[in-house]
């Protein structure tokens, strides 16, 4: 992967190229922008730049191959509305395309290393939290994957890792001691095993991944609720297992729904807690309840996340930070480029919050998105059932998520 990580590198000089992370800060300002891809039709249609502002055009290369040998460039994109940001798998031909329509006058730029270059794009960023640690909110904008690390006393943890950036980690952190997931991903390849076996960290995974037929060696955490015969009201105000991270306390919450594992880890502060909460609430959305078990037990998933979201999630004071899992084009970054949020924001933001129970398993089994691609063979590999190669990992993976219920 280290050519397409080099791309923004390549394009730092190159007026006619924009390196992916220039593209990352275009999307998040929402400034208009059209995007020729100039891969195939189902390439584009599989998965193609989206997002505040953007147009996206697809026109295969072909098309450019053959406007060169008539002179009739300026044709082809008569209709489109500059500036232009063209794109292909790796860079190679969108660049060719860019090199005609610069001739032409046009003003076009091509996206350095291409879409492969934008997939293996990441960014950190530090997140302000009342806590004795340093938290990390890693950002995959390609997808709207978010990862976490939290450094205290000399160890870190890493909260819901991808495989794709398992060495960013490891070379981030000087002594990981923990790889924790959520739940078993859909969407993208997780990276606690790859971190357990390339470092000193133990991968942690909830309890229920065993009845979904986890097959590598990882260290088990549940809720006390899960052992516990208490009261649904009681249980937002019981422990779970917990992991130390030097002088930070991470505790297991039990958050079923979007999979029946699901759980949001608690980071302990001091006036204010941090909730990763996987995906089980978004900032615009809660999670889709039909990844696990289809259509036929999407209902019974939603009333297993209305019960999470409705007795353990909102259990907790409104200042609260929620940290979730992933982020759509809906979602508002802060000031600083992160997907964070008080609770007390999202109960009056989202409705979904403030539904009663058959509102909220109707809105959250209808419309849904289509499920992320290769969803079945990524949950497969998460559970140690498949083995695939880093490169089949990274095509598995491309794509967006897809795994909220937006509001």
């Amino acid at each position: 992967m280290s050519d397409r990580s080099d791309a923004g590198d390549r394009a730092a000089d190159d007026p006619a190229s924009m390196a992916p992370e220039t593209l990352a800060e275009r999307l998040r300002s929402g400034d208009p922008m059209t995007v020729l891809d100039v891969r195939d039709r189902d390439e584009f249609e599989r998965w193609h730049l989206e997002g505040e502002g953007i147009e996206a055009v697809q026109i295969p290369h072909m098309k450019f191959i053959q406007a060169e040998a008539t002179g009739g460039v300026t044709d082809l994109v008569a209709d489109l509305t500059e500036p232009i940001l063209a794109v292909c798998g790796h860079g190679e031909a969108s660049g060719h395309a860019v090199g005609l329509l610069r001739d032409a006058g046009i003003d076009a730029r091509n996206l350095a290393g291409g879409m492969d270059a934008w997939a293996d794009h990441y960014t950190a960023r530090e997140l302000e939290v009342d806590a004795p640690a340093t938290v990390l909110q890693y950002d995959r904008p390609s997808s709207g994957c978010l990862a976490y690390a939290i450094y205290s006393g000399g160890e870190a943890a890493v909260i819901d890792p991808l495989r794709a950036f398992a060495d960013r980690y490891a070379e981030d952190a000087a002594e990981l001691k923990y790889a924790i997931d959520t739940h078993v991903h859909a969407d993208h390849v997780s990276g606690v095993r790859t971190l357990a076996d390339r470092t000193d960290a133990t991968a942690v995974v909830p309890a229920g991944a065993t009845e979904r037929g986890l097959a590598f060696d990882a260290t088990i955490v549940e809720d006390a609720a899960e052992r516990s015969s208490a009261s649904p009201a009681s249980q937002a105000q019981q422990d779970g297992d917990e992991l130390r991270v030097g002088d930070a306390t991470l505790t297991v919450v039990a958050t079923p729904g979007h999979t029946t594992e699901s759980i949001s880890i608690r980071l302990a502060g001091g006036d204010s807690d941090t909730l990763f909460t996987g995906d089980t609430l978004f900032l615009e959305g809660v999670g889709r309840p039909d990844l696990e078990r289809g259509d036929d037990g999407a209902v019974a998933a939603a009333r297993q996340l209305y019960e999470s979201l409705q007795d353990r999630v909102l259990g907790y004071p409104d200042e609260t930070t929620i940290a979730p899992g992933h982020y759509s084009d809906a979602a508002e970054p802060r000031a600083d480029g992160t997907y964070t949020n008080r609770l007390g924001h999202l109960r009056k933001r989202l409705a979904a919050l403030s539904m009663d129970e058959a509102e909220f398993v109707d809105h959250a089994t209808s419309d849904l998105p289509p499920r992320p691609s290769n969803h079945e063979r990524i949950v497969a590999t998460n559970l140690g059932l498949e083995t695939v190669d880093e490169e089949t990992a990274f095509e598995l993976e491309l794509g967006p998520n897809n795994c909220a219920v937006a509001d």
